[in-house]
């Protein structure tokens, strides 16, 4: 699931409202906190049915449980791919065959953005295994909780807003679930990023980070919007190597992104 979060942060939506509600440590305020965000969250433009969304959220313990055991990842490069790959070998082939059935799409994305569909299909399989398995916290509760939580309340506060504002345009379900952290869909967005980089992928006139393409190609825009350069290399040490950190900080995990990635594409 998801990594270091603060390798997604927010920028366009990052200011703290100047009556911003009042945090707390555990579940007792959570209530009382509500009713004063929900005030935050009308004055960013929260509708209706994300004050709806507001009201019926619950404090999610299992959030608070993840959040305070979290670990840095230390592990080598081979017992990271080890524990999230298999082995390299077995998870580039899996790859590939996901990119023959729909070349045509990668090829689509890949021509728009620059991004190869190696790169794509390796986040997407480290991610949530393509797919399978995308979280079982409701996102609302989760991104409400760690926003009302002291520990981080300034970094996730703009994700929150953008969460409830999500529900408003029926971006998400007030009871869809994804991973501790609020993160969402097929590649594991945060809201507020969901909001900022989520672009139309399948042609339906809307964006649904649930749906495979839209989050597929909003994982594109987000890499191009972060420096990616069309046509050159993603190693280590090459140019595009560097924009792998705004996905994931954690080193081992941009080499396994870059190393899947380059065979996926052989």
């Amino acid at each position: 699931m998801r990594r270091f979060l603060s390798a997604l942060c927010l920028t366009a939506l990052t200011a703290v409202p100047v009556h911003a509600a009042s945090c707390g440590n555990n579940k007792s305020g959570f209530e009382p906190w509500k009713g004063e965000f929900a005030a935050e969250a009308q004055r960013a433009g929260v509708g209706q049915r994300g004050l709806d969304a507001l009201r019926s959220a619950s404090y999610s313990t299992k959030t608070i449980n993840a959040d305070r055991n979290q670990k840095g990842v230390k592990y080598s490069f081979d017992k990271f791919v080890q524990i999230r790959l298999g082995s390299l070998d077995g998870f580039a082939a899996t790859g590939r065959k996901r990119k023959a059935a729909n070349a045509n799409f990668y090829a689509a994305v890949e021509q728009r953005y620059g991004v190869p569909a190696g790169i794509l299909i390796a986040i997407h399989g480290m991610e949530t295994g393509y797919g399978r398995n995308m979280g079982s916290e409701p996102v609302v509760n989760s991104i409400l909780t760690v926003a009302y939580d002291c520990r981080r309340a300034s970094f996730f506060t703009p994700h929150a807003i953008a969460a409830l504002k999500m529900v408003d345009r029926g971006m998400l379900a007030p009871g869809q679930k994804g991973a501790f952290h609020g993160e969402l869909g097929h590649t594991q967005f945060l809201p507020g990023n969901a909001m900022q980089y989520g672009v139309d992928g399948n042609g339906d006139g809307r964006v649904d980070f649930y749906n495979e393409a839209d989050a597929l190609a909003s994982t594109a825009n987000f890499l191009r919007q972060k420096g990616w350069r069309p046509g050159v290399g993603y190693q280590p040490g090459e140019p595009n190597f560097r924009v792998l950190n705004e996905w994931n900080a954690a080193t081992v995990y941009q080499q396994a992104i870059a190393a899947a990635a380059i065979r996926i594409e052989r």
